[in-house]
């Protein structure tokens, strides 16, 4: 049976219990980091033998090849049915347009000073892991997030992790997903163990230099550990969402949509935050009409967190309050429901994604409208950005002086290392440099 929603009054709570609010599964790793800590060790010192011990007891799966085969990814083309490969199609297209708008020049350079140039250049990592989680579904869209934009920037080397199923082979739309996206190297690998396979390398699972994609816990946990090894990348754990609807909005509209991110798992964070009583009352009314209208195992995911600690209905005393609680919570998703969103939108700080308007659920963002759905958690849009090109890419500072530019920039730079105490330093732009020029 669904749990009754979870209703806050923000004006009737003290700092500790509004405090509460803000706080997230992957908040507190360290359970998680012991757990995992066997499961990494195990796959330093056997390698694959130990990734096929653990898809049969994490993932109930008998698997013997840890890399899909080419059989398998034709096989899967057999499996996806013409409307969802047109979606998968579609979605991608979106996708890579969107990144190939993102993608900067390859290099710039501008004059600083008469005769100095300054500036920088893009090239591509070498290598990355692309995480794709299976636990509670199967998540093509996720393939198509984090592999498509490491395409567009052009990273020479782009494989996949995903947890087998139950019959030992991957999800049959990601792999359709994944040769569409230019993509050829799947690894039936999930959780701690898949990150502790590419952070050490085994005999099919190569050593990678980062790992992208979201996660559960027990996956953040791995890379939190393993950080010294492989590039954790964007913290992305479980999903979190708020929908922020003012007074006038369609309070069945703001039901319906903050289930979508509240369906991911009983992990998951979502709350509607509102400063209307009535929209409140009434948006409360109907998610149970919308909750009947799915499949048990959603609703019980959808429930727990509407229902339980980390989601439900907060209520403002007015739009700043409202405002201020956003801002405090910085969501991985916002959906803003008003009249003029875009101005509403003005006074957000801090949030992974901003979706304006009844016309743009979350549904839409997570599959096919082309920005990055695999957005920072956990209050982490407060520093950290939605996965774009520039995750996959890193940039070389490129510094150019002409003899002309030298003089000026040479004189304050010895005055600058004189004062630090570095003798090397400003011997290496004083009359020394021209002296040494001249003997060569």
């Amino acid at each position: 049976m669904a749990a009754e929603v979870s209703f806050y009054r923000l004006e009737d709570l003290d700092a500790a219990a509004r405090q509460a609010l803000m706080v997230r599964t992957e908040d507190d790793l360290g359970g998680f980091m012991a757990q995992v800590e066997p499961v990494i060790a195990a796959v330093e010192a056997e390698g694959d033998q130990a990734l096929i011990r653990f898809a049969k007891r994490f993932d109930q799966a008998e698997i013997t090849e840890i890399k899909a085969s080419e059989a398998e990814f034709d096989a899967a083309f057999d499996q996806v049915g013409a409307e969802v490969r047109s979606a998968i199609e579609y979605g991608i297209e979106n996708i890579r347009r969107f990144h190939e708008e993102q993608m900067p020049e390859p290099m710039w350079l501008n004059e600083v000073r008469p005769g100095a140039f300054a500036g920088d250049r893009f090239t591509a990592i070498p290598s990355v892991a692309c995480y794709v989680p299976r636990g509670k579904g199967s998540f093509p869209s996720v393939l198509m997030m984090t592999t498509v934009p490491a395409v567009v920037a052009g990273v020479p080397r782009v494989v996949v992790l995903t947890p087998p199923g139950p019959d030992g082979t991957v999800d049959a739309a990601s792999l359709v997903a994944a040769r569409i996206a230019g993509v050829r190297d799947v690894y039936k690998c999930g959780g701690a163990q898949a990150v502790a396979a590419v952070a050490h390398g085994t005999d099919s699972v190569p050593r990678c230099h980062k790992i992208v994609g979201p996660g559960s816990p027990y996956f953040m946990a791995a890379k939190r550990l393993l950080a010294e090894l492989i590039d954790p990348g964007t913290p992305a754990g479980p999903s979190e969402s708020i929908v922020l609807a003012e007074r006038g909005s369609n309070p069945r509209l703001a039901a319906l949509d903050v289930i979508i991110e509240s369906e991911h798992g009983a992990d998951s964070s979502a709350y509607l935050v509102t400063d209307c009583p009535e929209l409140a009352a009434a948006a409360r009314r109907y998610i149970p009409d919308y909750w009947a209208q799915m499949s048990e195992e959603r609703v019980g995911y959808s429930s727990a967190v509407l229902g339980g600690p980390r989601g439900g209905i907060v209520l403002a005393p007015d739009m700043a309050a409202a405002l201020a609680f956003v801002n405090d919570y910085a969501p991985e998703h916002l959906q803003i429901l008003a009249a003029e969103p875009f101005t509403l939108m003005e006074r957000i700080e801090h949030a992974g994604e901003i979706l304006l308007g009844e016309h743009t659920p979350g549904t839409i963002a997570n599959f096919v409208l082309g920005p990055n759905a695999v957005l920072p958690t956990s209050g982490a849009a407060k520093t950290a950005s939605p996965l774009s090109v520039f995750d996959y890419m890193k940039r070389s500072s490129i510094g150019y002086v002409t003899s002309a530019g030298y003089p000026e920039l040479a004189k304050h730079a010895r005055t600058l290392a004189l004062y630090e105490g570095f003798d090397g330093h400003a011997a290496a732009v004083s009359e020394a440099r021209e002296t040494a020029r001249r003997d060569d």
